[in-house]
């Protein structure tokens, strides 16, 4: 990757001291050098404007107010400071209904505990360098959540709830 992470703002919300102070040490070994650390999504959620953070990277299971709860509130919430700030969901529950909880609440990457530094570096990196735009539909905010794009697609719509499907379909002569 070209250039540093020097710049780059983290917030880490993880109640695990430990778990903190090694996703703490790995940016660091990155070269991130503004690092804030929250032990529950309440306190991260009320700092969230001051810290100004351009990456958020939070655990799911946490006291009170969960990771996929915060991050329904960055996504959804009116006091939102940054609905598109880039999340990254660290947890060591992986099952798939987990994965699709987090990626339906907005998260844009999922990452299995314990966290091997280069899956991280390759996250932080995807996010920078390769940001899927973000879409809206009555039920979800967040990023695209398909991350292949089909180039051969050659039909008007991408997903069922677009508008005037119906109508377009007639004006087609689609059956």
């Amino acid at each position: 990757m070209a250039g540093s992470f020097e710049r780059v703002r983290v917030l880490i919300v993880e109640d695990n001291p430990h778990m903190s102070a090694i996703l703490r040490t790995i940016l660091q070994g990155f070269g991130v050098r503004t690092i804030h650390e929250c032990r529950d999504a309440e306190t991260a959620w009320q700092n969230l404007e001051t810290l100004s953070p351009d990456i958020l990277i939070v655990d799911l299971f946490l006291e009170e107010m969960d990771g996929l709860e915060l991050s329904r509130l960055v996504r959804n919430d009116d006091r939102s400071p940054n609905k598109y700030l880039p999340i990254v969901m660290v947890t060591a529950h992986t099952e798939r209904s987990r994965v699709l909880q987090a990626i339906n609440a907005g998260v844009n990457e999922y990452l299995a505990k314990p966290v091997r530094p280069i899956d991280l570096f390759e996250r932080i990196v995807s996010l920078i360098e390769r940001p899927r735009r973000f879409v809206r539909a009555p039920d979800y905010f967040g990023p695209d959540r398909r991350r292949r794009q089909d180039s051969a697609y050659t039909g008007p719509w991408r997903r069922s709830t677009d508008e005037q499907h119906d109508d377009l379909e007639e004006d087609l002569d689609v059956a």
